[in-house]
């Protein structure tokens, strides 16, 4: 029952793996062609910035699975600094490319009253290269820790071993907590963004509902906003579901050793990066016509 357990189990996350690779790699693939032609916008920049990022993600969970699982002895300490200072990157890149862009979207698509909200509305590209530009500061506090911690590891045997412990015991506290307040942060400004959203969202709707609007029209644009909706709340539940993927990893709530453990929280940690990308394919009527057309293609050249 164990064998057949963690191999199920792994073949969810290598299927993960190849489709969240294949989505991230057609988003990036399809504005980069039409970048060479035209003009992309905000929210399509970010979305190719976000592809490369989650696909780099990708890779980097993948050789955790496949080191933990396959080859245990391939991961000294130096390659388990390397791969984990990559997932550091790709992660923060990961998290905040997505919250601008939540941000984004919020900004051009709901509809609020407020003057503050209406001036940022009216600098939108502002507010969202702001916050790009800014989280830097946190991915560079977070590599910052990360070098103490290693050199404090390297003179683990050096000098008082009693006064080296008990500042490694401080400067892994002080990791951990950064760490989770690294990833708190996006996650709570991409939910409150999400939920703002959704709340404007449903209150177009209702206020469709009461208008004097024909009964097409109302159909059409109901319809539209419903699957907006719908777009929105997957995005938040992955969203959450991912965040509390990276709360259990830092404080190390899980065994590796126990590898049907170890195999479940890589599935609902791919599953972000994974899913994301293909709800932002459905959910973008140009990434979704693309998509469409290539298996067209596809399917006449397997008939032939």
């Amino acid at each position: 029952m164990m064998s057949l357990l963690p191999g199920i189990l792994s073949t969810l996350v290598i299927a993960e793996f190849v489709l969240g690779n294949f989505a991230s790699g057609f988003i990036a693939l399809v504005n980069c062609i039409d970048w060479y032609k035209r003009h992309l916008s905000c929210a399509d920049q970010i979305l190719i910035a976000l592809a490369v990022s989650r696909t780099g993600l990708l890779w980097v969970i993948a050789f955790n699975w496949y080191a933990t699982l396959f080859n245990p002895a391939f991961c000294g300490s130096e390659i388990r600094g390397i791969a984990y200072i990559a997932w550091v990157v790709s992660n923060h890149f990961s998290l905040w490319l997505a919250t601008s862009l939540s941000i984004l979207y919020l900004l051009k698509i709901a509809n609020f009253s407020s003057r503050f909200f209406l001036h940022l509305k009216w600098k939108a590209k502002k507010v969202v290269l702001l916050i790009l530009w800014g989280n830097l500061v946190f991915l560079v506090c977070r590599l910052a820790v990360l070098c103490i911690n290693e050199k404090m590891e390297m003179n683990e045997y050096e000098g008082n071993i009693t006064w080296k412990m008990n500042l490694r015991d401080i400067i892994n506290l002080s990791n951990t907590t950064i760490s989770t307040m690294v990833n708190f942060i996006p996650f709570t400004i991409s939910l409150i963004a999400f939920l703002l959203l959704i709340f404007s969202l449903w209150k177009h709707l209702k206020k469709m509902q009461f208008g004097g609007k024909g009964s097409h029209d109302l159909s059409t644009m109901g319809s539209s906003t419903v699957r907006a909706m719908q777009t929105v709340i997957s995005f938040l539940l992955l969203f959450i579901m991912y965040f509390l993927s990276l709360i259990i990893s830092v404080w190390s709530f899980y065994s590796p050793q126990n590898i049907p453990h170890f195999l479940c929280f890589q599935i609902f940690t791919l599953a972000y990066p994974s899913g994301d990308s293909l709800i932002l394919i459905c959910g973008n009527k140009k990434l979704n016509q693309d998509l469409l057309s290539v298996l067209w293609q596809v399917r006449c050249w397997l008939k032939e």
